[in-house]
């Protein structure tokens, strides 16, 4: 699938004041730093679609952006920083979740996962909460280029072995680098054929 047009429709601090059309919607969320923004850029081809930062926790709203007029990409607050105080925590959990369990047009949740790192407690954590809430939802792993070619595979690998003594069924997964756009072309074609069973 080619992206032609990507459009900012705006930011929203709650789902119901989201747009109110039912096209389907590809959310993308991870832990704050796992390269969202970029990989939303990367995905677009546009460079400054989506506001990337080298602070952490700089989403705050629900952001949404029309692809192709069909379809949204979604992008949300990341989870897990702990520079944030308290009620600031809660009040994002709050909008994460609600938007995950209650928006309608939600058609897959893409995780995103620092392919770097050994499984971390807040991922497992909230892909459990999917998983037992019925979310449909894939894994991206990113920032592959940061990682030797020969170590990319065994690295996901590795954390899809922790999946397993959790989880009888995997979800699916994708192994991405908006550096080098490794895998753009996998996620891109996955979103296409949900699009067309739709």
């Amino acid at each position: 699938m080619n992206i032609t047009s990507a459009t900012y429709i705006g930011s929203k601090p709650h789902h119901t004041q989201c747009p109110k059309d039912h096209r389907p919607e590809y959310a993308f969320i991870g832990r704050s730093n796992v390269g969202k923004s970029s990989l939303i850029n990367a995905l677009t081809d546009r460079k400054k679609l989506a506001l990337t930062s080298s602070t952490p926790g700089k989403t705050m709203c629900i952001n949404h952006f029309l692809i192709n007029e069909q379809w949204y990409i979604v992008d949300l607050p990341g989870y897990g920083y702990a520079q944030r105080g308290k009620k600031e925590m809660e009040k994002l959990k709050t909008m994460i979740s609600s938007y995950v369990l209650e928006r309608e047009q939600l058609t897959c949740l893409f995780v995103l996962i620092d392919i770097r790192h050994d499984p971390q407690k807040v991922d497992l954590a909230f892909l459990h909460f999917l998983g037992s809430n019925g979310v449909p939802f894939a894994i991206v792993f990113t920032k592959a280029d940061k990682l030797s070619p020969s170590k990319v595979k065994p690295a996901a690998e590795k954390y899809l072995d922790t999946l397993k003594e959790e989880w009888e069924e995997l979800p699916p997964y994708f192994i991405t680098s908006a550096t080098n756009k490794l895998g753009k072309e996998e996620l891109l074609d996955y979103i296409d054929s949900i699009n067309k069973n739709l």
